[in-house]
């Protein structure tokens, strides 16, 4: 191929992200930033041109990121790939994209900070009428051992047509001090209904957002997200710290392909609402245990039905495994909150500090045949 068509090429990629792109589940039209700018679209590693990077519309200080590139003495990687982007003070991303207009849909990216302490990331999608329809997700506290976790956001599409942005609204000194972003992914989230066996939602959380085939770090859904939002649809995320999903290809499940790892001790905190008939009496079971993770000792599950309280505990070696645990209770009113939490903050055994803690599956209640007076 001649060196005119090569440009050619390269110019009409990048002008793709001015018309919107229909989507399907899995990663964004060069959601892995592997199609960079030309040469004369950047200097060093700072992208000059709005629509430079194909597919994509940056505004503010972009810089387009080789592995291996360094800031100082600080190497920079990139989980997925060769390539990815570095949002400083102000910048953005942004991809119109096709969908359909009343679906829920969640977006999965990866990012990690690099020089700044309190980072965080403003994720939306326009138009929206609604204020759930963006989200400020905090990137502080690592969770994976490599530096790097993937997030998850949720929203519901009120037009076939959308624009997703990623947003760093950070204010540092260095302008350039600013969070790496790669590998972003859209699925479409089904509601799930309650089944004659089981009168919760979504209780083996096989629903929930996009988790990238080769990352081996799960993808943490953010706190305080209430279930008409929520990237694990039926459930809520009442906490200050996030919850990771996990995936059977690269942990160990109780039941399925997917459940929840609280990896924020009391801080990680999911619930569930479900209609009660004050005086009868119900049985909630579900599975903990360990993901295979190196998270190891003793680990506490906090179950909660109403006011009722049951701490399960859990003794890990690291390795994988789980058990059963149930207990009964009587509904005191007609809409009753299942909740759970891990009882302690857990580290890693591998010495890199990140956090871990107890996984979560294959939750049931079910209601008994009798009736107290």
């Amino acid at each position: 191929m001649s060196k005119m068509k090569v440009l050619l090429f390269m110019f009409l990629s990048s002008c793709t992200c001015l018309v919107a792109l229909s989507t399907h589940d899995g990663l964004l039209p060069n959601g892995n930033f592997e199609l960079g700018p030309i040469p004369s679209q950047i200097n060093g590693t700072r992208v000059l041109f709005s629509y430079a990077i194909p597919n994509w519309r940056i505004s503010g200080y972009v810089e387009y990121i080789k592995y291996g590139d360094k800031q100082g003495d600080m190497l920079l990687i990139v989980p997925e790939g060769t390539y990815s982007v570095r949002l400083g003070n102000e910048a953005s991303i942004r991809q119109k994209l096709k969908v359909t207009k009343g679906t829920f849909y969640s977006i999965t990216f990866s990012a990690v900070r690099t020089c700044a302490q309190d980072e965080k990331l403003n994720v939306s999608v326009t138009p929206n009428s609604e204020a759930n329809d963006w989200g400020i997700l905090p990137i502080q506290t690592m969770y994976s051992s490599n530096g790097w976790d993937s997030y998850s956001w949720a929203f519901l599409a009120e037009s076939n047509e959308i624009e997703i942005s990623i947003h760093n609204p950070g204010i540092e000194e260095d302008r350039a001090c600013g969070p790496l972003i790669d590998s972003v992914a859209l699925k479409a989230l089904h509601p799930p209904r309650r089944l004659k066996a089981n009168m919760l939602k979504n209780a083996n959380f096989e629903e929930g957002p996009y988790i990238f085939p080769k990352s081996s770090w799960g993808v943490l859904i953010p706190p305080n997200i209430e279930d008409d939002h929520c990237p694990l649809p039926g459930w809520i995320i009442e906490s200050l710290k996030a919850v990771k999903y996990i995936d059977s290809n690269h942990f160990v499940v109780p039941k399925g392909k997917r459940a929840i790892e609280l990896v924020g001790g009391k801080e990680s905190v999911i619930s569930q609402i479900v209609r009660t008939r004050p005086g009868k009496e119900y049985v909630l079971s579900f599975a903990i245990g360990d993901a295979r993770n190196m998270c190891e000792g003793s680990l506490v599950v906090e179950a909660f039905a109403g006011k009722i309280k049951v701490q399960v505990p859990y003794v890990s070696k690291g390795t994988g495994g789980f058990k059963r645990s149930k207990f009964r209770f009587i509904a005191v009113s007609y809409r009753t909150r299942i909740r759970f939490s891990s009882t302690f903050y857990t580290t890693k055994s591998d010495s890199s500090g990140s956090l871990c803690g107890p996984v979560i599956d294959d939750v049931r209640l079910v209601g008994v045949r009798k009736f107290l007076n």
